[in-house]
């Protein structure tokens, strides 16, 4: 009987563990996500910054592209040849491509500028893969 109880208790111990570190697991997977990033505090004023010297009517990035970054609903319309950004997709986002260097080196973003820091460029991939929202 001794034996039964002792089995009894570790079954009971490891059960314990288990779920013990189940329920750490999953709240060290919530705590990992990043951020909400928001479009009017965090990503419009990185378009002010760096991108709307050209991308504003009558300047060359708009009249070449059609694409104006002053608002969402601008950004969101796209250039004369379709949308920039793909809520959700990041890696097909043409803004992405252009600001992260993965597309032909011609046409990045800023176009003839210093690239965008990793941290504003992490800014706009994380605000895309969230869905771009305008928030």
């Amino acid at each position: 009987m001794a034996s039964n109880t002792r089995n009894s208790m570790r079954s009971a111990m490891r059960l314990g563990l288990a779920a013990a570190g189940l329920t750490l697991a999953g709240a060290t997977m919530v705590g990992c996500s990043d951020p909400v990033v928001s479009y009017s505090a965090q990503v419009q004023p990185i378009l002010d910054k760096r991108c709307m010297e050209c991308h504003t009517p009558g300047e060359r990035g708009y009249e070449e592209s059609g694409l104006e970054l002053g608002s969402y609903e601008s950004l969101m319309q796209g250039t004369r040849y379709g949308p920039v950004v793909k809520p959700g997709e990041p890696l097909i986002s043409v803004l992405n491509q252009l600001v992260e260097g993965r597309a032909d080196p011609s046409i990045s973003m800023p176009h003839q500028r210093n690239p965008l820091p990793a941290s504003e460029i992490a800014v706009l991939r994380n605000w895309v893969e969230q869905g771009a929202k305008d928030n």
